[in-house]
């Protein structure tokens, strides 16, 4: 069952719905469902489905000329055009009359066996489509490869695209979707656990617990994710154990430039590279405190849940795993997971704020939102505020609290006076918890007025 992605395919649809020429590039991540988006809006479309193989120039060209004989005469026939060029130009003519979808998946394998083939759609292109009605899709996993030779300024293909998508990992709320039968805290710790990428979210059952989802994903030597961050990085990365040491330096702690390049022993400019590519394929973010551009105050943190989970607590674990030692694993695990989860539940927090945003019920109308921290001139102490909005004089401060108990009144009183180290004139204060509020805690929020107190059960209500 296809689920999500309303937005893409309806914008895929409007542009279908032309009937004139279109030209529309789809990347992302490998696992994120990019071709499940293609396969859900092609479904009830005539469509010549092409997908590129890490072969030479000739295979590709085969397998592009069966897959357009297939479509023009309803059987796979054994005839190959003589180029690339011609077997094109025969889609572009066919295209004259009638609205046909080709789409090229994992174009940049196609690309890199015939380097003129970007050049020849170029060509046909600019020849065609003023009289053609053929709509093409060009798919690629190769982030890199599709933003530099597709989509840049200096690419053959630049200036031709009528639509582009960068398709992401679903937000905490899609994700749920494919997590109903889990209980409202389960489904958190299942978004924590693989993240939103949609093939790592169907290898949770929600029909199990979490400790069991757990112990038959991460520690569990023949399961899909055991092996899944190394598989990656070699399928996308050409040193994927300068990227693999990057990645665990981060995890341990290492959130700075100097500090990870430290760790690992490479120079900064080098590590700057690496993780440059990493900020790209999502693994990796970067940060400064909100409002500030300072990059002395930049620091790196892990993007994706399940490359956070795994550099996280799989790499220490590795030779109980491959024992078989899953109990004890498991035991060495769990006392970490809600200390790990408090990152994890401020980042669903900032995407219920721009869901409030979005559907105008945010108090205020923030451009963007992030994490501050710096030192307190009166105290000279660092503080941090989890989550900064702001719209021109008006601000929100947030504070995110994963745990068991009720936040106290103490919590908001701290945030209160942290927003004080900031000239806005109006703010506005949020603050989240897991499982609710002390009634001294309520009280003091009805007595300042411009408090909102958020349960994580309220936002899944809404």
């Amino acid at each position: 069952m296809f689920i999500g992605r309303e937005q893409e395919l309806q914008s895929l649809n409007k542009h279908y719905n032309s009937d004139k020429f279109e030209f529309a590039v789809i990347y992302g991540r490998r696992r994120v469902g990019k071709t499940a988006l293609i396969n859900e809006f092609t479904k009830d479309k005539e469509t010549i489905f092409f997908t590129g193989v890490e072969t030479n120039a000739k295979q590709n060209l085969d397998n592009l000329s069966r897959c357009i004989m297939e479509y023009n005469t309803g059987i796979a026939v054994d005839s190959s055009f003589s180029t690339f060029q011609s077997a094109l130009e025969y889609v572009f003519e066919l295209a004259k009359t009638k609205r046909i979808v080709l789409v090229i998946d994992e174009y940049p394998y196609v690309a890199r066996s015939s380097k003129s083939l970007a050049s020849t759609l170029q060509l046909l292109i600019d020849k065609n489509k003023d009289t053609s009605k053929l709509f093409l899709i060009l798919c690629g996993s190769s982030m890199s490869y599709m933003e530099d030779h597709v989509l840049a300024y200096k690419a053959p293909l630049y200036g031709r695209r009528t639509a582009q998508f960068k398709i992401k990992p679903f937000d905490f709320f899609e994700s749920c979707r494919y997590l109903v039968k889990l209980s409202d805290i389960d489904k958190a710790l299942a978004y924590g656990i693989v993240g939103g990428t949609p093939q790592y979210l169907i290898q949770i059952d929600d029909t199990l617990s979490i400790e069991d989802n757990i112990k038959n994903t991460y520690l569990n030597s023949s399961s899909v994710l055991f092996e899944e961050p190394n598989n990656l990085l070699k399928q996308e990365v050409r040193e994927p154990a300068i990227y693999n040491a990057v990645i665990t330096a981060i995890a341990n702690g290492c959130s700075k430039m100097s500090e990870i390049s430290n760790k690992i022993g490479e120079e900064t400019s080098v590590c700057a590279t690496y993780i440059k590519n990493l900020i790209t394929l999502g693994i990796v973010k970067k940060e400064s405190p909100y409002g500030e551009k300072s990059s002395r105050k930049t620091i790196y943190s892990i993007e994706d849940n399940m490359f956070r989970f795994w550099y996280r607590f799989i790499p220490e674990n590795t030779s109980l795993i491959s024992r078989g030692a899953t109990e004890i694993a498991y035991k060495r695990i769990s006392p970490k997971i809600s200390s790990y989860m408090g990152g994890v539940f401020e980042e669903i927090c900032k995407q219920y704020l721009w869901k409030l945003l979005l559907e105008g019920n945010c108090a205020v109308n923030f451009s963007d939102i992030g994490r501050w921290w710096g030192t307190n001139p009166k105290t000279r102490s660092q503080e941090e505020i989890d989550i900064m909005g702001a719209d021109h004089d008006f601000a929100l401060f947030a504070e995110c609290k994963w745990t068991n108990e009720k936040v106290d009144n103490g919590v908001l009183e701290t945030l209160v006076e942290r927003s004080n180290l900031f000239n806005y004139k109006k703010k506005h204060f949020y603050l989240f918890a897991k499982t609710g509020f002390t009634q001294g805690c309520i009280n003091k929020a009805a007595e300042i007025g411009n408090v909102t107190l958020v349960t994580y059960g309220d936002m899944l209500k809404q």
